[in-house]
This record gives C-alpha cells, structure tokens and sequence, in this order.
C-alpha cells in the first residue's frame, strides 16, 4: 500500500489516478529516465564485458602484451563502473 498525504490522495482523485499510479508518477518525476540509465549500464557493461573477452583472447593467443594489456585494464574498469553506478542507482531506489 501506497502512504499519501491526505493532499496528495486529494490531487490524484482529482486527476483521476489510483494512489499507486500517482504515487510511481511523482516517483519518475523524481528520478526520471531512471530505466534508462540502467539500460545503458546493462548496455556498456556488456559491450566491456565482450571487449575484455577479445582482449583477453589476444593475450592468450600470444599477441604483443604491451599494446592489448592496456585495452584489457580499460575494459575491466568499464565493467567494473558499470556495476558500480547499477549497484549505486539500485541501492538509491531502496534507501527512498
């Protein structure tokens, strides 16, 4: 169940919503293209994720290290961003 105050509950009568839907409403009013943002973390942290396998592949296959060590760190610390700032915007939405 959805806690409004009384003035909210009057405001989403009044425009004809469930308290729910206003309520997820101010939600996305708050935090907007919040589903978005997680797309795109999903979306970069899997292209990483395929790029430090490529990378990874080089190496084993005896590549030069110098120049594919380099673009295998950049990969990891992609990967590893995007799981951070997924896990920081999931953690924001339980704290409210």
């Amino acid at each position: 169940m959805v806690e409004l105050s009384p003035e909210e509950l009057a405001r989403a009568r009044k425009n004809n919503l469930s308290p729910e839907k206003y309520a997820r409403l101010r939600a996305e009013a708050k935090a907007p293209y919040k589903g978005l943002r997680k797309f795109f973390y999903l979306t970069f942290g899997a292209s990483g994720l395929i790029g430090a396998f490529v990378f990874l592949a080089k190496l084993a296959a005896g590549q030069d290290i110098s120049t594919n060590a380099p673009n295998l760190l950049l990969q990891v610390g992609l990967v590893a961003l995007m799981v951070f700032l997924f896990r920081w915007e999931q953690n924001r939405d339980q704290a409210k």
